[in-house]
């Protein structure tokens, strides 16, 4: 299944891009399952994934925690946590 992902801030910086469009395994069970995949890709997914703790996940534009079912999303979106200011 191919799903947009998109990245932000230092997440995006890491990796070098905004987005890319991947057909995921179909074994991932949870974001968490994602993100440790994702960190397979590249030393820059690598260093941005390195520290789940920095990291908060949206599925289908909808927040969820990194140990939610990742199911058949459209589109996953991972970035470091929002403050407000």
């Amino acid at each position: 299944m191919a799903v947009e992902l998109l990245y932000f801030s230092w997440v995006r910086e890491a990796i070098g891009t905004g987005s890319e469009t991947l057909d995921l395994p179909a074994d991932l069970a949870t974001v968490a399952d994602l993100i440790d995949w994702l960190a397979t890709r590249s030393d820059g997914h690598a260093r941005a994934f390195a520290d789940r703790g920095r990291l908060r996940a949206a599925v289908d534009q909808l927040f969820v925690g990194l140990d939610v079912p990742l199911g058949i999303p459209r589109e996953v979106a991972i970035f470091p946590p929002v403050t407000g200011g």
